[in-house]
């Protein structure tokens, strides 16, 4: 018997090796392709949608939180993968007492790399995760403070305004970069009102791409409420995907100082 302990403590017991995988995690489902689990792939979400192939060939069983436990079932996987944060707790439970499931708890990039190593030891794919993870730790070292302290406030969410604050991957994130969230007083995801964006009055906005698609026509209403900052259409996989998409994360970062710092 192998038993292994994931991110919130709980010890998994598997027989063998998985040859059934479920993945409840778009960014983890994306990991798990890229270190060639092609075949032991045989449920995804509908938001797994990183590569395309894997989108296409692999049957959905859901959305992250509204899963299809039936679907589930029929798949027999030998383990199910999901994440604290973006599953919901309830529907978890049920599959903890029918399958092995490994829960993944992210909120820093070391996190990240803990949950790409642990899951290359399940699949005995040791050597694939440990180079993504050392490619992705040498490329984000270089991008470590790269901002100067700058003042930021990261919207995920339109009518009502939602934004990242502290506890959160993307915080982690911005706090690596050297970004200032002017959130960190808060907690997770917070609403917030025009009047207190207002008194935020931060060097930049971030408008991520997700789960809110954010376009330009969201830029121009937000300049009225915060006519002294620098308003920015960012993709928000690259800045909350905590898998292999990290992979882009120092370039995007690179580009995007250029972009606001350097005026190129």
């Amino acid at each position: 018997m192998l038993v292994y302990t994931d991110q919130l403590g709980s010890k998994i017991s598997l027989s063998s090796r998985p040859l059934r995988v479920i993945s409840l995690v778009p960014s983890q489902s994306e990991f798990l392709w890229d270190i060639g689990l092609k075949s032991e792939l045989i449920g995804i979400t509908k938001f797994c949608i990183h590569p395309q192939e894997l989108y296409r060939t692999i049957e959905r069983v859901g959305g992250t939180k509204q899963l299809d436990l039936k679907k589930i079932r029929k798949l027999k996987p030998d383990l199910i993968i999901g994440n604290k944060e973006e599953n919901e707790k309830a529907q978890i439970e049920v599959l903890q007492n029918e399958f092995p499931v490994w829960m993944s708890d992210i909120y820093t990039l070391d996190d990240a790399f803990q949950m790409m190593l642990a899951l290359g030891e399940i699949f005995d794919k040791k050597v694939e995760s440990k180079k993504i993870v050392n490619e992705i730790s040498a490329s984000v070292s270089q991008i470590k403070d790269c901002f100067k302290a700058q003042r930021v406030l990261y919207l995920i969410w339109n009518n009502p305004y939602m934004g990242i604050a502290s506890n959160t991957f993307i915080d982690g994130v911005l706090n690596h970069i050297g970004l200032k969230n002017v959130l960190n007083d808060l907690s997770r995801y917070p609403e917030l009102s025009t009047a207190f964006l207002k008194d935020l009055n931060p060097d930049y906005c971030f408008l991520s791409s997700e789960p809110f698609p954010f376009n330009q026509s969201h830029i121009l209403e937000l300049q009225e409420i915060l006519p002294n900052t620098k308003l920015k259409l960012v993709d928000g996989e690259v800045f909350s995907w905590y898998g292999s998409r990290l992979l882009k994360l120092a370039d995007y970062v690179n580009e995007l100082k250029r972009e606001l710092i350097d005026g190129n």
